[in-house]
């Protein structure tokens, strides 16, 4: 299987299938000498794990994650590190119902179709869980953006229909740290839950969007032709499981604006060159320009519903499906971590391969 690899210097590649013997993860480049903070490590992985919030999966799963190779006394030193969670409170029974049925809106088909074989376990490596590999090693990621100044939050702003749409705020960030939809207020919390709720009643799911603004991140960053800066953000973005659209800055809205609105003109402010406004998303030609990069991922609603759902077998039978097991409602609260972690790594493998760019050394207090 192809396309398990991350990056170029910073390079990831994640193992295991979601009722395997355990998902990890191998981290390739990552410089030497970086003390590794545990703690912080294990608090990212708590915040994919299933909360206590009405409509979050009931999977109890295992978060503790073990260092298997390159950390020394504490630090980096240079050589692949290998990290790895090891499944437990697999209940491999509830998807025996599945082992000839193609789920709706699943990967199980197209898998099916690509390799001749799959495994129905709670989806194997189509999983969800495979992202504690990404939570991994962008939990590294963020300890070394954060010697470069740079900080990476997202929240939810979006669940079904109740869309948080007023401009984000350093307290909406905060708010979103402190409540289990990591949503922008109490007002959007509730609204949000009841929305779950309603959905819950009738066995169904709901998508949402996701923003993330990465602050601090230097002009210069980025390849001008097919490794545009925002490209490979959407590469990234787009690769995590249920994710059907990614905007960077306006998006799709600066289609209806004109030129004159949506240029960010430019200004000599506080020491350094700066936008007035931001529709850019801080990203021009493909290069960050020292503004915060703003984007917004959308993720379809959670495919596995309760609801009796007409399918089709592996021997083209038409069946009735109604999907047992523990499922979320809504998957947003628990991948607001996976979006900073996927951002995490693009951001720092840019960093580091723009130290390639010049002869002198890159400037990332520019």
């Amino acid at each position: 299987m192809a396309g398990n690899s991350f990056g170029d210097i910073f390079k990831i590649t994640s193992f295991g299938e979601s009722h395997g013997k355990s998902i990890g993860v191998v981290i390739d480049g990552c410089p030497a000498g970086l003390a590794i903070d545990l703690n912080h490590i294990q608090f990212e992985l708590d915040q994919r794990k299933p909360a206590t919030y009405t409509g979050a999966s009931s999977r109890k799963e295992d978060q503790n994650f073990e260092i298997l190779s390159g950390v020394f006394e504490g630090k980096t030193i240079g050589t692949p590190i290998c990290m790895v969670v090891y499944n437990k409170d697999q209940k491999s029974d509830d998807y025996n119902h599945l082992e000839t049925v193609f789920r709706p809106s699943h990967a199980d088909y197209t898998y099916f179709a690509k390799y001749g074989i799959r495994d129905h376990r709670g989806g194997g490596r189509q999983s969800a869980r495979e992202t504690v590999a990404r939570v991994l090693a962008g939990a590294i990621a963020k300890q070394i953006l954060k010697t470069y100044g740079i900080s990476i939050n997202a929240l939810v702003t979006q669940i079904g229909e109740v869309c948080f749409d007023a401009p984000i705020l350093e307290e909406h960030l905060l708010f979103s740290t402190q409540n289990e939809l990591k949503t922008a207020d109490e007002i959007t919390k509730v609204n949000m839950q009841a929305s779950i709720e309603n959905a819950l009643k009738t066995g169904d799911s709901l998508g949402g969007v996701i923003t993330c603004i990465c602050m601090g991140v230097p002009a210069g960053i980025g390849e001008p032709v097919f490794d545009k800066l925002h490209a490979v953000l959407g590469q990234a973005m787009l690769s995590i499981n249920a994710v059907k659209g990614f905007e960077i800055g306006s998006g799709f809205a600066g289609a209806s604006m004109k030129g004159s609105a949506h240029n960010d003109l430019f200004e000599f402010k506080d020491g350094k060159i700066a936008t007035q406004t931001n529709f850019s998303g801080g990203i021009q030609g493909g290069i960050s320009n020292g503004a915060p990069i703003e984007m917004k991922i959308a993720f379809k609603p959670v495919s596995s519903i309760a609801q009796p759902q007409q399918t089709i077998n592996n021997i083209n039978e038409h069946v009735s499906l109604s999907i047992k097991g523990r499922h979320d409602a809504c998957v947003l609260p628990r991948a607001v971590v996976i979006v900073e972690a996927m951002a995490a790594l693009t951001i720092l493998d840019f960093i580091l391969k723009n130290n390639s760019s010049r002869l002198q050394p890159f400037d990332t207090k520019n």
